[in-house]
């Protein structure tokens, strides 16, 4: 073994610059963070070749003075914390003091600033040979310019992994868009090569802000948004979350901000992905830019080299708050709800206010809406779900009273109703509606899907969870983390209608499940929720399964296509989709209605041209 030697500063700083200095982006983001810490408002940054050859940003924040300019790129020197206590509840986006230093080894640094007091501006050079630093008069207004260009030319292995110009670029400007996002009260430029790829003004007001959000995300996605604004135990959710209907097949529309510092956290994206779990369609990603306001003393930031995750005190309480506002949002869903303007404001008492004032539905015919499957097939396919459906009895799926509404049911008063009244069956699949805003089209098999999953879901819940003993317990071979695990949740399994002993150091027997899953894969499922309470602290595995067999049963149990309505009926399906939660998509995600207002009926037949 070679003996032990102490690193030179500059190979020590190529080391940590691995660390934070991956590509251009990662050198954009630690100039921008250093800016908005210096109370910066106006952020101009200019990039050639996609910042491999130059970037040059450029702040009005408070400067820097001379004396602090060589310390500024020195690894561990900073002004953002002093004593161990500061760790404890940082409130900067950025203090680890190799940052500047880090990429000073890997590029030619120039730093330039000004402050109020001192009158005169002075820069310092660093060209990452030995790391020295030197300084001279400069013109410069109250701020700091940084200026970074060829990036690893010291260092040809690593400048063989950058990719194409465009590509760096777009990681570059992805990093942008997510500051712009967390700053909306600072203004932002952004060129390429001398062209003007962003020019945002500083958005103080609603409405601004909802344009920067349009400009940096698109205009579809706020049509497609609610925004929601709720706190509670000292923490305080706010921003927007995308429609079931608006997802995407990849998780490219999500920003999540803790404290204003962008984030990618497991918790986070646990929660969220628990809160759109019965509303999203197989594969597709949840869209939402959203804001976590908790206590700074409550959250570690210092638990990666680039701040992109964070590790909070008390995860449960945040994972329970994300998913229980979110889930109550997306509830909220109604068809035709807030029509015309999809965006949804929520606050602390309107949740409260809606879990008091839930309504029950109108009833629905029988004859046109019964829960028996029309074919041999399907009829066997239920079959398999008997045990459920003795749980679900209430409901009286087989009722065969008859219900009909009064001949004008839904045309009286139909302005003040959101999807109107029927006119029309298309094909025996769509309901074609009048309201005021136009004309509406609902797929009748998908709308009565969402509504009967909803009332299967509420009277399971009402009945609570009915259970079986297994003849022969299943055994199932873990680690002696997980059996420990299912020991401290004995009751959360017990809850959903398992019974789960520990037959020894790294062994389990489960004696007893709920009677609807048993068609399903008991093991494997015991198996997912211990790696989810290992994991976040809690598991809905056990419901989704659950979830999932009463939404294949209202499925197959839902008014085909091809049936026949009377208008009577077609209104009192309307009424259900106004009164039921999240009936603006079906069980599978897909959207149970749509509108064409008269503007655009006129644009499709030219009028007024």
């Amino acid at each position: 073994m070679p003996r032990i030697k102490l690193l030179s500063p500059r190979l020590a700083n190529q080391i940590a610059a691995g660390e934070v200095v991956e590509r251009p982006s990662s050198v954009i983001k630690e100039l921008l963070e250093n800016a908005l810490d210096a109370n910066a408002l106006q952020i101009d940054v200019d990039v050639d070749q996609g910042g491999a050859r130059l970037i040059r940003v450029r702040d009005d924040g408070q400067g820097i003075e001379k004396d602090d300019l060589p310390l500024a790129l020195s690894r561990h020197a900073t002004s953002k914390i002093e004593r161990l206590e500061d760790l404890e509840r940082v409130c900067s986006l950025g203090f680890r003091g190799e940052a500047l230093a880090s990429i000073a080894s890997v590029a030619r640094v120039t730093l330039t600033a000004n402050t109020q007091d001192q009158g005169q501006a002075w820069k310092v050079e660093c060209a990452g040979q030995e790391m020295e630093a030197h300084v001279s008069p400069a013109a410069h207004p109250v701020g700091c310019t940084v200026e970074v260009r060829d990036l690893f030319f010291n260092t040809p292995a690593r400048r063989k992994f950058l990719r194409t110009e465009n590509t760096e670029f777009r990681h570059l400007e992805e990093v942008i868009k997510r500051i712009a996002l967390s700053r909306f009260d600072v203004g932002f430029q952004l060129r390429h090569n001398q062209r003007v790829i962003h020019a945002l003004k500083p958005a103080r007001h609603e409405q601004d802000r909802e344009r920067r959000v349009m400009t940096l995300c698109g205009q579809a996605f706020m049509e497609n948004a609610l925004h929601i604004d709720v706190e509670g135990g000292g923490v305080r959710l706010h921003g927007w979350v995308g429609l079931p209907t608006f997802s995407r097949s990849q998780a490219d529309l999500q920003y999540f901000f803790v404290n204003g510092r962008v984030v990618r956290d497991k918790l986070v994206t646990h929660a969220v992905r628990q809160a759109y779990q019965d509303v999203l369609y197989h594969g597709r990603h949840p869209t939402y830019i959203l804001y976590l306001e908790v206590d700074a003393a409550l959250v570690d930031v210092n638990v990666h080299p680039t701040k992109s995750e964070v590790r909070f005190r008390d995860g449960r309480l945040v994972h329970d708050f994300l998913f229980s506002t979110l889930h109550r949002a997306l509830a909220d869903t109604r068809a035709g709800a807030d029509l015309g303007n999809p965006k949804q404001a929520l606050d602390a008492d309107d949740l409260v206010r809606k879990n008091l004032e839930m309504q029950p539905a109108m009833p629905l015919s029988s004859q046109a809406f019964s829960f028996r499957p029309s074919s041999h097939q399907v009829r066997q396919q239920v079959a398999s779900y008997q045990n459920l459906v003795r749980a679900v009895d209430d409901m009286a799926l087989q009722n065969e009273e008859q219900w009909m509404p009064p001949l004008d049911a839904g045309t009286e008063g139909s302005d003040t109703q959101p999807l109107g009244f029927a006119v029309a069956q298309l094909h025996g699949v769509y309901i074609l509606g009048q309201n005021q805003q136009g004309m509406v089209i609902v797929d009748m098999h998908a709308a009565h899907e969402r509504i009967t999953y909803e009332k299967m879901k509420q009277s399971f819940a009402d009945h609570g969870v009915k259970a079986q003993p297994l003849l022969v317990p299943v055994s199932i071979a873990v680690s002696e983390g997980e059996a420990n695990c299912a020991d401290d949740n004995e009751s959360v399994f017990a809850q959903l209608g398992f019974k789960v002993e520990r037959a020894g150091p790294e062994s389990l027997l489960v004696r007893q499940i709920p009677m609807v899953l048993c068609e399903s894969n008991v093991e494997q499922l015991v198996r997912d929720v211990l790696s989810d309470l290992l994991a976040h602290g809690q598991s809905a595995r056990i419901q989704e399964s659950i979830n999932e067999i009463l939404s294949t049963m209202a499925c197959h149990g839902s008014v085909r296509a091809n049936r026949k309505l009377t208008l009577p009926e077609m209104n009192a399906l309307l009424r259900e989709m106004e009164q039921t939660e999240r009936s603006g998509q079906c069980n599978h995600g897909r959207p149970t209605w749509t509108q064409l207002s008269m503007t655009d009926l006129d644009k499709l037949f030219l009028r007024g041209r």
